[in-house]
């Protein structure tokens, strides 16, 4: 439970000596005791490898424990905590994950709600808890862009900020829709649905509002009961929304954070730097004051996004004019299955990946691996692929602790 981030260690300035059980609870600073907690976090990880038939589950499951070693190596001070085991099982993953997603993902898309296993399942497992409680109001917030393992740099500091100790995290993960876009996973969440039912907006997020009153007014809530708010991030929290949560008559809210995405679209200082600039934005107090207010007016709030994102490297980009219809450093999208062919036989590193889910005129050529559609060599951070990183996302419940 240490290792993979579900209790948080504390911090001991001493030696830490002896293989006691002791060890697992205390974390220091020194890097011979962080290169020790990652060789056993590896050492899980290769025990606990998903099989080529497994369960979503355990995808879930073991991307969590990945995430937190990605964190650990990302934020560490010293680069010489690196070594050519964690690259090696990177790549293993990659391509184990990739290979189940051939297989497996298309029976993902029709699972019960119950245990959302793909983002367009939580509007219908949040709806059960209306059903259950006719009081019960829910706030989802969607952190555009915001990866597993930087879920956990923002966890660190929600629990910083948290003097008195009362705010609950119940963690979970799910599954973006792929290609892992914002105008696809994104609208996929407000929705409730596969991108299959919304093909005239599957290239923006401006209907993003219309589609999630849709859902609830078919849940059977009346559309004053529905709010929705984008571009949210900098600024006051409360002043931001409050306006929504003291009507009184709000009683599911939609609320999409955009902070993360555009340190992402600027970065230049790779994985690393995203972790620094998450931690920053957050203990700015945005995002903590954000949901402890909800949690104070009494919503129920939730938390997740809708891709991840990947640090990769340039494997030139397609002279194709305006043949794609979308243009990303990890997806392009074609209109037919020949155009995208065309392109393809250019890339030994794309990968055609069928449309499952989506409008039957939508084909997304994807980058393999760690790859993406720009210059050669040059290091970006991205989304739009199939990388464990970018598929799998955070589910986030928080609650407030009461006597």
């Amino acid at each position: 439970l240490f290792l993979e981030g579900k209790l948080a260690p504390i911090k001991w300035s001493g030696s830490i000596v002896g293989h006691d059980w002791t060890q697992s609870g205390l974390v220091s600073e020194k890097e011979a005791d962080i290169v020790s907690r990652l060789d056993r976090l590896q050492a899980t990880l290769y025990e606990t490898f998903p099989s080529a038939h497994c369960r979503y589950s355990d995808w879930l499951s073991f991307a969590r424990k990945w995430a937190g070693l990605q964190q650990m190596v990302e934020t560490a001070d010293s680069k010489q905590i690196f070594n050519t085991n964690i690259e090696q099982l990177r790549v293993k993953i990659s391509l184990s994950f990739a290979d189940w997603l051939h297989h497996h993902y298309a029976s993902l898309i029709n699972l019960s709600p119950i245990s959302p296993a793909m983002l367009h399942h939580v509007p219908r497992h949040i709806a059960r808890e209306l059903e259950d409680n006719s009081t019960t109001r829910v706030a989802l917030i969607v952190v555009d862009g915001l990866s597993l393992s930087q879920w956990g740099t923002v966890r660190h500091v929600l629990q910083e900020q948290d003097a008195d100790g009362k705010l609950v995290i119940r963690e979970s993960a799910t599954f973006a829709w792929i290609p892992t876009l914002t105008s696809v996973s994104r609208q996929a969440l407000f929705a409730g649905s596969p991108p299959f039912y919304f093909p005239s907006s599957i290239a923006t997020t401006a209907k993003e509002s219309k589609l999630w009153k849709k859902f609830w007014e078919g849940i059977g809530l009346s559309r004053l009961e529905v709010a929705y708010q984008k571009g949210l991030g900098d600024g006051n929290a409360v002043q931001t929304v409050q306006d929504i949560v003291t009507s009184g008559r709000s009683r599911v809210i939609g609320l999409v954070v955009d902070k993360v995405d555009k340190i992402m679209h600027g970065m230049q200082l790779g994985a690393t730097g995203m972790h620094n600039q998450i931690t920053q934005w957050c203990r700015e107090g945005f995002l903590s004051s954000l949901i402890n207010y909800l949690l104070e007016n009494n919503y129920q709030v939730w938390l997740t996004s809708d891709h991840g994102n990947v640090e990769c490297v340039g494997m030139g980009s397609p002279l194709e004019g305006s043949i794609a219809e979308t243009k990303g450093e990890r997806v392009r999208i074609y209109p037919t299955r020949d155009l995208r062919s065309s392109i393809a036989q250019q890339f030994d590193a794309s990968l055609k990946w069928d449309p499952i889910g989506l409008p039957p005129d939508y084909f997304p050529l994807l980058a393999k691996d760690n790859t993406a559609f720009v210059q050669e060599k040059k290091r970006v951070v991205g989304h739009g692929g199939i990388s464990i990183e970018e598929v799998i996302v955070p589910l986030i419940k928080f609650e407030r602790r009461h006597k």
